[in-house]
């Protein structure tokens, strides 16, 4: 099977591959004709957000304060990208 390789750069300058089968990011841009990139980075920004969201308001431990604004700054950050916010595109609310 085909596989395509992203390279992630870190703020610091080191970078990262993440090897991803080919077909699988095509998957996720023909309807929107977005790049592979813009798709990958896409992907990357909601699993972050939903990683924010689960910390925040589905651990077991009461989240600190500074949690709770970086899952705000992170949530921020998805409905600059997608135009709804993050409840809207998950039907999910709190």
């Amino acid at each position: 099977m085909d596989e395509a390789t992203f390279t992630i750069e870190g703020p610091d300058g080191n970078t990262n591959d993440v090897t991803i089968p080919a077909r699988l990011v095509e998957l996720f841009t023909e309807e929107d004709d977005d790049s592979q990139a813009q798709a990958v980075g896409d992907i990357t920004l909601m699993a972050f957000a939903q990683r924010a969201h689960m910390l925040v308001h589905h651990s077991e431990d009461e989240p600190t304060e500074e949690l709770q604004a970086v899952e705000e700054a992170t949530l921020d950050q998805f409905e600059q990208r997608f135009g709804v916010t993050y409840a809207e595109a998950t039907g999910h609310q709190h």
